[in-house]
């Protein structure tokens, strides 16, 4: 059955937006057409052949696919069984923050194997389409749109070692713990460090091991332990620490814990008895 849904992330609370589609085609066939971004596709099932730069791509499962901004390109099934894929469309800037240069990014190979890449791409596309925190897209997606064109464009990657790295992750740590229902975007918390976006996301996962949002839905979670325990309910405890509804807090929580917050309420209260 042929479907396709959009879904719009925001990078930030009050950052761009960025489309995301999922899609399963077994007919369809593309106009010619253009998009002002970059058009980054996965494909994770079938086949397609998309007519690009004279050319007939043939992206299948685990592969993945660069267009560049304004450039034509067309998209069908390549047999009868259809294709299924995931894109994205991301503004340039989103591929250039770890480069030198800052000019758009040339990818000499429109279609890559990369299969980490790609799973990594899928993934997080999958769970950013279902919960699309502004936190959390702004920390995996231009992580990995730059991974995207250090490895597969003519870009020159930017050093990935700055001083006092320890410092400038501690104080973004104290930023987001601070502001815990409104945390400030990684765009301006890089901006008050006088780095790019990706240099602070490599400082911070250097430093603490995991990239900002994780940090973050785990003091979250940290928190909500303590409100869980002294009796309040996992729907009203999910807006206390910033969560943006009880389904958020439980994904986290059995994340972090192991256990719904609604079982972890149950048995501390078991004991306590």
């Amino acid at each position: 059955m042929e479907q396709a849904r959009w879904t719009r992330a925001r990078l930030g609370r009050c950052g761009p937006p960025l489309d995301l589609l999922t899609a399963r085609f077994d007919r369809h066939a593309y106009a010619s057409h253009t998009h002002e971004q970059f058009s980054i596709g996965i494909c994770v099932a079938g086949s397609e052949v998309i007519d690009y730069r004279g050319d007939h791509l043939r992206p299948g499962p685990g592969s993945i696919v660069v267009l560049a901004p304004g450039e034509t390109h067309t998209g069908r099934p390549a047999a009868s069984d259809g294709y299924a894929y995931r894109a994205l469309y991301p503004d340039p800037s989103l591929l250039t923050d770890g480069t030198l240069g800052g000019g758009l990014p040339h990818f000499r190979e429109p279609l890559l194997d990369d299969p980490e890449l790609a799973s990594a791409l899928s993934r997080a596309h999958t769970e950013l389409s279902a919960c699309p925190d502004p936190l959390e897209t702004e920390s995996r997606l231009p992580w990995l749109l730059t991974a995207l064109t250090r490895r597969h464009s003519t870009a020159r990657p930017r050093a990935d070692t700055f001083p006092g790295a320890a410092h400038i992750a501690h104080a973004v740590r104290d930023r987001l713990a601070d502001d815990l229902l409104a945390p400030p975007s990684l765009a301006l918390l890089a901006a008050e460090q006088g780095l790019s976006r990706y240099q602070l996301l490599r400082v911070f996962r250097t430093t603490m091991g995991m990239p900002p949002y994780a940090w973050l839905a785990q003091h979250r979670v940290h928190r909500a332990r303590g409100l869980l325990e002294s009796g309040l309910r996992p729907a009203e405890v999910a807006g206390r620490v910033g969560f943006a509804d009880q389904a958020h807090l439980t994904r986290w929580f059995r994340r972090v814990v192991g256990v719904t917050p609604a079982a972890y309420r149950t048995s501390v209260h078991h004991v306590r008895r």
